[in-house]
C-alpha cells in the first residue's frame, strides 16, 4: 500500500477519493483551505508555496499526490478570477516544483473544459493534435496546467497522469458553482426558477463511479497517461431537467428555456475507452438512479 496526499481533500470529489483510498488500505493524508482537527490533515492553500513546503516537511515523502485542489466552474472563474488563477495555475506551478524536488508520482485533475470549442469526439490526444480555444477562464486554466505538466515531464522526467473529468455529480455539492445536476436539484427542491439552455448535450458520471476509477490509478499508474473519466451516454440539458422535476415531484413551470448559451461547448462527445480498459471505469449508477440519490441526499441536508 502507498503513502498518498490528496489536495483539496475537503471538496466533493477530494473527500470521496480520500475515503476510498483509505478504505483500500493506503496511508492517506489531506489538505484544503478549511480547518479540521484530523491528525492526517493540514490546512494548506496550494497557491501559497510556503504552506505546501511546510506540509511536506511535516508529513514527509509521498509516493502519490492526487491534486484535486482547484477553483471549480466557469461562472466561479468569472466572479472570482483572481482566486481561480492563483489556485489553479500558480498552485499547479508550486506542486510541480515540489514534484521535481521530491519525486512523487502526480495524478492531476484536469477537466473536459480543456477541450474548449472542439466539436468532434474528444479523444485524449485532441489537445496535441488540434488548436483549441478555451471558452472561459476556468477552461483556460485547465489547459495551461496540462501544458505546464508536459513541459516539466520533458524537462525533468517527472511522472504524471492527467485525468479529465466529465460532469461528475452527486452528494457533497453545496455551493452555487456546483455541477448542473446539483444546481437544478437544489432549485427544484426549493421551488426556485432557473434557466435551461436548449441544444446542449452532456454525459454524466455519478461520483461513486468516478472515484472508483480514480482510486484505481494508485495501482495502475503509467507515467504520461491521460484519461477521460465519464460515461459516454449523452443527454440534453432539458432531458436532465425533466428527470429532476420528475424525481422531485415539481413542475417545469419553474424553468425558463433559452437558446444556446454563449461561450459554452454545445456538445461534449467523450471517448472513454482508455478509462474503461485501463482503470476499470464503468457506469454502475444510471443517470435516473444518480439523480434519485442526489435528491435524497439534498432532502436530508436541507430538510425538504
Amino acid at each position: 500500500m502507498s503513502k498518498i496526499l490528496v489536495t483539496g481533500s475537503m471538496g466533493n470529489i477530494g473527500r470521496e477519493l480520500y475515503l476510498e483510498l483509505e478504505k483500500r488500505g493506503h496511508e492517506v493524508f489531506g489538505c484544503d483551505i478549511v480547518h479540521s482537527h484530523d491528525s492526517r490533515y493540514r490546512r494548506c492553500d496550494i497557491g501559497q508555496y510556503r504552506q505546501l513546503v511546510e506540509l511536506f516537511n511535516e508529513f514527509g515523502v509521498f509516493e502519490f499526490v492526487f491534486n484535486t485542489a482547484a477553483e471549480f466552474g466557469r461562472h466561479n472563474g468569472t466572479d472570482f478570477f483572481e482566486q481561480l488563477w492563483t489556485s489553479n495555475v500558480i498552485g499547479m506551478r508550486n506542486i510541480l516544483t515540489l514534484q521535481k524536488d521530491s519525486g512523487f508520482k502526480l495524478i492531476h485533475f484536469s477537466s473536459s473544459e480543456a477541450y474548449g470549442d472542439f466539436a468532434g469526439v474528444m479523444y485524449e490526444s485532441v489537445p496535441l493534435d488540434y488548436p483549441l480555444r478555451p471558452l472561459n477562464d476556468y477552461a483556460a486554466t485547465k489547459l495551461v496546467n496540462e501544458w505546464q505538466i508536459m513541459n516539466e515531464s520533458e524537462a525533468h522526467g517527472t511522472e504524471t497522469v492527467r485525468v479529465r473529468l466529465f460532469n461528475t455529480y452527486g452528494k457533497e455539492m453545496y455551493n452555487e458553482y456546483r455541477s448542473v445536476i446539483a444546481r437544478f436539484c437544489y432549485y427544484a427542491l426549493h421551488y426556485l426558477p432557473y434557466t435551461v439552455h436548449l441544444g446542449h448535450k452532456r454525459s454524466f458520471s455519478y461520483i461513486d463511479d468516478t472515484v472508483n476509477a480514480l482510486a484505481n490509478i494508485a495501482t495502475a499508474f503509467v507515467p504520461g497517461d491521460v484519461y477521460n473519466i465519464g460515461d459516454s451516454t449523452q443527454y440534453s440539458i432539458k432531458d436532465v431537467s425533466d428527470l429532476i422535476h420528475k424525481e422531485c415531484g415539481t413542475s417545469s413551470s419553474l424553468v425558463q428555456y433559452k437558446d444556446k448559451e454563449e461561450l459554452t461547448t454545445t456538445e461534449k462527445i467523450i471517448d472513454n475507452h482508455q478509462a474503461k480498459t485501463r482503470l476499470g471505469y464503468k457506469q454502475s449508477v444510471s443517470l435516473e438512479e444518480g439523480i434519485a440519490r442526489t435528491v435524497a441526499w439534498m432532502r436530508q441536508i436541507y430538510g425538504k
